[in-house]
Parts: C-alpha cells; sequence; structure tokens
C-alpha cells in the first residue's frame, strides 16, 4: 500500500436465523484490504446473541478449511480480530466480491455459527502496462486517421479503484481513441492526426498514461516509440474479429490452443506478417505464447479451472512496414473431474457416554469439491448405518449423529468410516475414519452362573472348611465389574445363617463357621448377594442350599435288653424248648443315616455256643439251634455285639442272661448265690477308692492353679492400669464358645450304691475345671459304695 492513501472502513452486519439443528445464526462483516494485524474486525458475542462465558466454557474457536486463519476469536471479550494484513488482490485477484468464509465453533454441546467477512477493496495497486516500451515503424505514406493498436494497461485493483481512463502525450501528431469491444473491454487505439513526414522527424517519442479511478488517483506510463518509414500503405487484416477455443484444465505443456491468421495485402518486406500478443489478463501471464510466424497460441503453463474458467487474449499481427491489425482469442477452460472430495473435521469427540441420548453429536465435518457442475456434487455416507447417522446440516457441512443407544458391553469401542464421492465420471472419493470410545456406567447387574447352587459337607467338619464357591459376572467394566459377594441377613431355627457359614467378599468362597451334626441339622439354605462396585451399586441374588453328608460317628444304642448295671435281669427257657425256640430279641438302633445306620447281630460269647444262636443277623432274634437238656447248666450268659455298616464300622455289645430252668425258684437259687461275688466286690471298692484319690489330687492342683492364675492376671491388670498401655484380652488354651454354651457341653453324674449297708455311703465330690474366663462349672460325683451291686448313671 503506497504510503499517503488513507484507507476507509466499512462494517455490513445481518443475522439469519437457520432451521437447522446445529446452525444458529450467519453474521457478515465487511473490512478494507490491508488493515493492520490486530484491527477490530466484530463483536461475535453480541452480533449472535451469545453470552461470552458461553465462548468459555464452550471452548470457542475459529475453523477454516485450508487451517489459514485471517481473523482469531478472542473469547475473553467475545470479538473478531484481524490475525494477519490481507491483500484482496493476493486472496481473491480479479473475483468480486470476496469474502472469507468460515465457522465459529463450540462444544458442549456441539454447534457452529457460518462467519462471512467481505474484504473491500482499496487504491493500492497502480495500472501497469505489460512493457514498459513500445515500438513502432509508421510509414509516411499513411494517410490521417490511421489507427494503430496500443497495448493495454492492467489494474488489479477492482470496481472504482480499476483502470477508467488514458492519455497520450504530446497529443499534436497522434491521439487517443478507445474502441468498445463485445464483451465490454476496450481497445487503446493510438490515430494519426496529421501526415508523417520523415525528413522533419525521423523519430517520434510519446508517453501512453493509464489512470484508475482511486482515490488517490494512480496512474501507470509506457514509452511509445515510433520510428518513421518510407510508405506501407496496407494492413494486415485477420480473418475474423474473434477467435474462441476450448482447453481442458491439466493439458501437458505445448499443447496447441488456436491459431490465428492475418493476411497483408502488400508485397514483400511491407507482407511480412508478425504475431505478437499485445494484451492479457494478469493471470495469464506465463500460461500462453504465440509462434510470431505461424499465429499458432501453445500452453507453456498449467490451467487449473478452479482458478481461471476463461482468459481473454489480445494479439496483434503487423508488418515490416509498421501496420498492423487485431483479433481477441477467447479461450475456455473445460473443466475435468480431478479433485477428490477434501473432508475437513471441524469439531470431534473421542469418547461418549454409552447412556448418551439418541441424536447426540459426535463429529461435524465440511465436505468440499473444487471441480464444478457433476464432478461437485458430492454424497457422503458411513460405513455403520445402524448406530450412527450421517446428516447434512447444510450445502457443504455434515453432522454424525447417533442414531440409537450405544452399548459398551456389545462395542466398547467404534471405527466409522466416512466416504464422500462426488458424481464425476469416473467418480472420485475421499474417507477419514472416525474413531469412538464408549465409556461405560453401571447398567448390568452381576449375574451368577446357575439359578440355584448346591453343596455338600461331610459333618464334624473342621471349623472354617471351604465348602465351595459361588461365583457371579458382570458385563460392565472396571469398578462397575467389580463383584462382591455378601451373606444376606437370614436366621436358621432362630440362628443366624452368619453362625453357620461365612463368604468371602471377594472370590465367592463359602466357608463353614462350625462343625455340623447330620444328626441335628441335614440341610439349610441361605442367599447370596452379588453386588459391583458401581455408583450406584446393582446386585441380584442366589439361594444356595448346603446338605449335610451323614458319618459314622454315633455307636449302635442297645433298647433292649435294658442294661441296669447291679440288677440281674435274665430270660427264661424252659428245659423243654425245641430247636428254633426264640430266647429273645435284641433291640438297638443306630441314630446315623443310611448305610451307617444298617444294624447287624452276631453272638460274640456263650456259655454254651453249641446252644443258642443269633438267628436273624438283622433283627437281633436269639434262639436254640438244638434241643435244650437236662445236662444244660442252669446259668447261661450271652454276649451279643450289634455293629453297624459304616466305614469304619462302630459297634456296642449286650449281655443277655438266660436261666434255663421250668420254675422260678429253681432260677433264684442258682442266681442268689454270691460267694465269687464276694471277692470281686471287694476288689472293685479297691480300685473305686484308689481312683477317688487321683481325682481329688487332681482337682487340688487344678484349684491351686486357677487361683494362681487369677492373682497373676489381677496383678496384671494394675500394671496395665497405671501404665495406660492397651489391654489385651486372655483367651485360656483351647477356649472355643461353642453355640454359645461355654466350653463344657457335658454334665457327668456318677453314683456309686451298695443296698446292704448304708452305714458304709461315701459321697465324694468331684470337680471338673473349664477354661471359661468368667465362670466355672463343677460337676459333681457323688460316689456311694456298696458291697454287693452297684449302678453308673451318666
Amino acid at each position: 500500500m503506497m504510503a499517503g492513501i488513507t484507507t476507509r472502513r466499512q462494517v455490513l452486519l445481518f443475522i439469519s436465523v437457520l432451521s437447522l439443528s446445529t446452525v444458529y445464526g450467519q453474521v457478515s462483516y465487511s473490512i478494507p484490504e490491508e488493515m493492520a494485524k490486530g484491527s477490530f474486525v466484530g463483536n461475535i458475542a453480541q452480533d449472535l446473541g451469545l453470552d461470552v462465558k458461553r465462548l468459555k466454557s464452550g471452548r470457542a474457536r475459529v475453523f477454516t478449511r485450508d487451517n489459514t486463519a485471517y481473523i482469531e476469536l478472542n473469547r475473553e471479550r467475545g470479538i473478531l480480530l484481524l490475525k494477519e494484513r490481507i491483500d484482496r488482490e493476493a486472496l481473491c485477484g480479479q473475483m468480486t466480491p470476496c469474502a472469507l468464509h468460515f465457522q465459529i465453533l463450540l462444544e458442549n454441546p456441539m454447534e457452529y455459527y457460518s462467519i462471512t467477512v467481505e474484504i473491500t477493496d482499496i487504491n493500492d495497486n497502480p495500472p501497469t502496462f505489460i512493457t514498459s516500451e513500445g515500438h513502432f515503424n509508421i510509414s509516411e505514406s499513411v494517410l490521417s486517421g490511421t489507427a494503430f493498436i496500443l497495448d493495454r494497461a492492467t489494474d488489479l485493483d477492482v470496481g472504482e479503484n480499476n483502470l477508467k481512463a488514458y492519455t497520450l502525450k504530446p497529443s499534436d501528431i497522434f491521439s487517443l481513441k478507445m474502441n468498445n469491444q463485445g464483451d465490454g473491454s476496450k481497445n487503446v487505439e493510438m490515430v494519426l492526426n496529421a501526415p508523417l513526414d520523415r525528413e522533419k522527424n525521423e523519430q517520434l517519442y510519446l508517453v501512453l498514461t493509464a489512470v484508475d479511478g482511486g482515490e488517490p488517483q494512480m496512474t501507470g506510463t509506457m514509452q511509445i516509440h515510433i520510428n518513421v518509414l518510407d510508405a506501407n500503405d496496407n494492413a494486415p487484416v485477420f480473418t475474423q474479429p474473434v477467435y474462441k477455443a476450448f482447453i481442458k484444465e491439466n493439458s501437458p505443456v505445448g499443447t496447441v490452443v488456436a491459431t490465428v491468421t492475418a493476411t497483408d495485402a502488400d508485397d514483400g518486406s511491407n507482407g511480412k506478417i508478425t504475431y505478437s500478443i499485445s494484451a492479457m489478463p494478469y493471470h495469464a501471464h506465463g500460461i500462453f505464447e504465440i509462434n510470431k510466424g505461424s499465429g499458432e497460441v501453445t500452453l507453456i503453463g498449467k490451467v487449473d479451472y478452479e482458478k481461471t474458467r476463461n482468459f481473454q487474449i489480445n494479439i496483434r499481427a503487423s508488418d515490416n512496414g509498421g501496420l498492423s491489425g487485431s483479433c481477441k482469442l477467447i479461450v475456455d477452460v473445460i473443466d475435468m473431474n480431478d479433485n477428490s472430495p477434501d473432508i475437513h473435521i471441524m469439531s470431534k469427540t473421542n469418547v461418549i457416554s454409552e447412556d448418551a441420548k439418541s441424536n447426540t453429536v459426535v463429529t461435524m465435518i465440511n465436505v468440499e469439491d473444487a471441480d464444478s457442475s457433476e464432478n461437485g456434487k458430492v454424497q457422503c455416507n458411513i460405513n455403520d448405518n445402524n448406530t450412527f447417522l450421517l446428516k447434512s446440516t447444510s450445502e457443504k457441512i455434515y453432522s454424525l449423529i447417533t442414531d440409537s443407544d450405544v452399548d459398551r458391553e456389545r462395542a466398547s469401542e467404534y471405527n466409522i468410516t466416512v466416504t464422500c464421492s462426488d458424481e464425476g465420471v469416473p467418480s472420485l472419493s475421499s474417507s477419514v475414519t472416525l474413531t469412538l470410545q464408549i465409556t461405560d456406567v453401571n447398567d448390568n447387574p452381576p449375574v451368577f452362573e446357575k439359578t440355584s447352587y448346591e453343596a455338600y459337607i461331610v459333618e464334624n467338619n473342621t471349623p472354617g472348611l471351604s465348602i465351595f464357591t459361588v461365583k457371579a459376572t458382570d458385563t460392565d467394566w472396571n469398578q462397575n465389574a467389580r463383584v462382591s459377594y455378601i451373606l444376606e441377613d437370614s436366621s436358621i431355627n432362630g440362628v443366624p445363617v452368619s453362625s453357620y457359614v461365612s463368604i468371602s467378599a471377594d472370590n465367592g468362597v463359602i466357608h463353614a463357621v462350625r462343625s455340623f451334626d447330620y444328626e441335628q441339622i441335614k440341610d439349610f439354605q441361605f442367599r447370596v448377594k452379588a453386588q459391583d462396585g458401581g455408583s450406584p451399586p446393582l446386585s441380584s441374588n442366589v439361594t444356595v442350599k448346603i446338605m449335610i453328608l451323614d458319618q459314622n460317628d454315633n455307636p449302635p444304642q442297645v433298647l433292649y435288653p435294658v442294661q441296669t448295671g447291679g440288677s440281674l435281669v435274665a430270660e427264661m427257657v424252659p428245659r423243654s424248648a425245641d430247636v428254633g425256640y426264640l430266647v429273645t430279641k435284641v433291640v438297638a438302633v443306630d441314630v446315623d443315616y443310611g448305610q451307617n445306620a444298617w444294624l447287624s447281630y452276631k453272638l460274640q460269647k456263650a456259655t454254651d455256643r453249641a446252644l443258642f444262636e443269633v438267628v436273624g443277623l438283622q433283627n437281633g432274634e436269639i434262639r436254640t439251634i438244638r434241643q435244650v437238656t437236662d445236662k444244660d447248666a442252669v446259668k447261661q450268659r450271652l454276649t451279643v455285639i450289634v455293629e453297624d455298616n459304616g466305614q469304619p464300622s462302630r459297634s456296642a455289645t449286650v449281655i443277655v442272661n438266660v436261666a434255663v430252668a421250668d420254675s422260678f425258684p429253681e432260677v433264684l437259687s442258682e442266681f442268689t448265690d454270691y460267694t465269687h461275688d464276694k471277692e470281686y466286690n471287694d476288689n472293685l471298692t479297691f480300685y473305686l477308692v484308689l481312683a477317688l484319690a487321683v481325682v481329688s489330687f487332681l482337682f487340688i492342683t487344678c484349684l491351686v492353679v486357677i487361683i494362681s492364675v487369677k492373682v497373676y492376671r489381677w496383678r496384671q491388670s494394675r500394671i496395665l492400669y497405671h501404665s495406660n498401655l492397651p489391654v489385651i484380652p486372655y483367651y485360656p488354651p483351647r477356649y472355643s464358645d461353642t453355640l454359645g454354651t461355654g466350653t463344657l457341653p457335658h454334665v457327668y453324674n456318677y453314683e456309686v450304691c451298695r443296698t446292704t449297708d448304708s452305714r458304709k455311703k461315701m459321697h465324694l465330690p468331684l470337680i471338673f475345671s473349664t477354661s471359661d474366663s468368667d465362670k466355672k462349672i463343677f460337676s459333681i460325683l457323688k460316689v456311694t459304695l456298696s458291697l454287693n451291686s452297684f449302678k453308673f448313671f451318666k
């Protein structure tokens, strides 16, 4: 821009509200070229009705296709500023109007506004000629009124700042004439006003000045040198005033565009014609040349339809006598489909949540094809038409939106390919792949592998034993898929389920808390909850049934005959009994289950093994196996063993006294002979006294130990109390509070008595100490000695 030239700024503003989903308005401004960097363009926040806070929160920015931003956005003030100095002629050439088109993009939610800034021309370019000098050879015989074609000047400015007039000085011999062309342009002709006299002026020097209409006015000059020659009375004439030619864009260098032809009626050197280009647009320089001898116009540069669609070239034919003629060559460029659609990402998000609503805008793209007509028409599509939709929001802008709900568990990532194709032949296309990550939300509860579980555990198990494992899976991700297992609150026979089993929160392993007894509980069930780590958490439940398996831990119990200790119970068998006589039936039960409770009966010992046998191995019937005789002893003693079918088996024995006699007095006389029993009872009394002495010694020892421990604990508690140290509770060895019933589950009472002499009774207490830290349970063994018989009660 020349010194002294002032600039004038004009701003034109209009807002039009569009009905598109993501376009809310359009604003246009008008500024002159050559404004300084940082100059104010417009208050975009005010003109669009946006709050400056919205510009900040939406991270507003300027989007242009070629990343060449002449305008920048100041988000703090909500205004548009000039980012760099703009030269309208470099930006648009002769094209009018000259405008910048860009978008203001905002996010959260995603939207854009179209902005147009028109660049108005200032008079910063003077008219220029192709050459600074023009040479003419003119015969002195040329008649007055003869016209000579001069080179035209070009002015890069437009409108009022463009070329307006020419002046020629001195003007006494030649004058200027403007000859209008059919396309609106004007040829500049130099007209001879007076005859030339070579003898007076062999050479003439003129100055042609081109003047534009700008303010201030700018000019360009060309020196004209005229050689006055002898007579040449015929000027060259072209066969047609206007030639038209067509050339495809991207044609190779050397392509013949057209051939112009001119004729001269003179003979000799005055009839020899030379062709030259007298005028062409500024943008055509370096693209065409003409053969001086043949008039063949060839291509020496590259033509691009997208830059220039036609060229107008003025061609001059000159003879050696100084006369010339002119014509115009119009070259139209034919568009070829040589540009594929150009895809630009205006704004995009790489991550969306799986709970995003339908029609959520994911990406906005701008698509343009520099070709024209059918070659420039573009259609875009995507490879995934089920989840996403590509929607055209304006002629060149597409929005990629969600067409349905997305589910991270079905697809955690989408690679969406956008393909844009033009309608040229052959069609050209471009594509871009968008990668979209789907973030997880907690929308799936944990699911157990089974609808219910059954597990088995053998009774008398060790507390803490692992029973089995429940497992649930969650199709969510990360923290939302982290499953914790919880035992739901319930009770079994009034006891909390947590007293029976526990569950590991991390892996779902179920452990037995206590030792189970099949005879007390055969099965129980409870519910386990699987809960994920989402917010809010989701959960599901499953029923677990625990089956207790029986173990052979109980021996058979004999119900009959009743074992009464010192009392004598005998079965009578008459001496007349035949073979198979039913003596008695041993009845026993086993509280175990299944084969552990299957009982078999065997005769282990007998006074006369040949007389009795257990006939029913399963029912315990004792029968005679031969005829009873008088020789058989009255007193018969049978030992029967009762055995279950467990592994290993358990057994019990029962002694059956049988009296072989026909009358009760005979039985009584036999069973009242106690001479042998007296010695047995004396020995038994000795052992009982010895046992009581040992037990008493143990009791006194335990009592001393307990008192010592109590005193020691009291002293320790006093020391800890005064030292302010934390008190650690002490539990005696083998302490186990099973089901809250203490550490001594059974109380034993023993009574030994004799029936004939009450004066010899003794009562000795036997104290058993437990390891409970708060209480002592004592069981008293009351012993009564007698001489003849004794009984134990438990």
